[in-house]
């Protein structure tokens, strides 16, 4: 039995050994700018570039209007003119900024209230269900009634962009901590961190990988949100 004992050790003691080798043996180099640019930078360009030739195969073969497919010299002339005007800046950033602040109150919204859903069990029979059908409902479903409660305003996109990334993030978050092992949970405990400070220093760490996951979704559907919303509040 000592025997079996002892040889089970050594395996063990073998692996971490093999481990630990392996963690030496890898070689950090930085990858050539030339390698970068093949492989990252290029790809795209390529494919925006066949999109424009696609875009301009289909403008000489006139398959339909040039009000429903304009050409792409049409668009170049558009964007120069409001160039020179001085409102192109002006236009990209009036959308820019309400993403980026409809994202911002989204995320100090659904932060903390994944946080409550996740750790409280109440909370989480109460409202958790709501936020996963929310989170599965298309944003712009949400445009028409905050039309009628704010009008075409910028608390109407506003509220938009809060119902679509505020059940993603919300929901990211409480995936990320139900992966949480509860080991980590029980030795911040012993370790005195409970409550906010335990929350902050253990839970949030541990759930990272859920809630950046829910956050990228968050913000991608900010966008789709306040694109839905814009669109229908400048058509006549």
């Amino acid at each position: 039995m000592a025997s079996t004992e002892t040889k089970a050790t050594t395996d063990d003691l073998a692996g971490l050994e093999a481990g630990l080798d392996a963690l030496d043996a890898v070689q950090t180099h930085r990858t050539p700018v030339r390698e970068v640019l093949v492989k990252k930078v290029l790809p795209p360009i390529l494919a925006v570039g066949l999109v424009l030739v696609v875009w301009q195969v289909l403008v000489s073969l006139k398959v339909t209007d040039e009000t429903k497919l304009p050409a792409l010299s049409a668009v170049w002339d558009s964007l120069s003119d409001m160039w020179l005007k001085g409102t192109l800046l002006e236009v990209i950033w009036t959308s820019v900024s309400r993403g980026l602040l409809g994202f911002l109150l989204a995320l100090a919204i659904g932060t903390p209230l994944g946080l409550l859903v996740a750790r409280v069990k109440f909370v989480r029979a109460a409202i958790g269900p709501i936020l996963q059908g929310l989170q599965s409902l298309p944003s712009v479903a949400w445009v028409p009634p905050a039309v009628l409660w704010f009008g075409l305003n910028d608390a109407m996109m506003f509220t938009v962009i809060l119902l679509g990334a505020v059940p993603s993030i919300a929901n990211g978050l409480v995936s990320g901590i139900d992966q949480v092992p509860p080991l980590f949970l029980r030795a911040g405990r012993t370790l005195g961190a409970t409550g906010l400070r335990g929350a902050w220093h253990v839970v949030m760490p541990a759930a990272l990988p859920g809630y950046i996951a829910g956050l990228k979704q968050g913000w991608a559907f900010s966008w789709r949100s306040l694109m839905a919303a814009e669109i229908i509040a400048s058509s006549p």
